[in-house]
């Protein structure tokens, strides 16, 4: 017999969020998106970039923490999120990785230098 009147061994308890906390949350996230939208019409020099990331990441732990639930939840639930990050994180080292390694020209050959060229691929197919 399960210790509650009503309840089976088996039933599974859910963390209740109070309205609150989701109001909380919802204007948090409609604060990040209008100072977003203030820093996109602002020049920050180099910095609008990073800027921009750093709230996007604040409002996107805000969904992922409270609006998935993940602030609650134990076990496989973390670790699925911690796999999907780490998973993130060697995508963007692979990328970046091709990126730096590049030699870049400062000035590239003009587009029309490689004209002459495409003319002749027609003899191909």
């Amino acid at each position: 017999m399960s210790e509650h009147p009503g309840h089976s061994a088996h039933t599974l308890h859910e963390h209740i969020v109070p309205v609150s906390t989701y109001v909380a949350v919802f204007i948090a996230l409609m604060f990040g998106t209008a100072l977003t939208t203030w820093v996109a019409y602002h020049n920050l020099g180099r910095w609008n970039s990073v800027v921009a990331l750093i709230i996007a990441v604040a409002k996107m732990l805000l969904v992922v923490l409270f609006f998935m639930h993940v602030k609650y939840n134990k076990g496989l639930s973390r670790i699925v999120i911690v796999g999907g990050f780490f998973w993130l994180g060697i995508m963007i080292t692979l990328s970046l990785s091709d990126e730096l390694t590049r030699r870049w020209e400062i000035n590239p050959a003009p587009f029309n230098m490689i004209l002459p060229y495409i003319s002749h691929l027609h003899l191909l197919f």
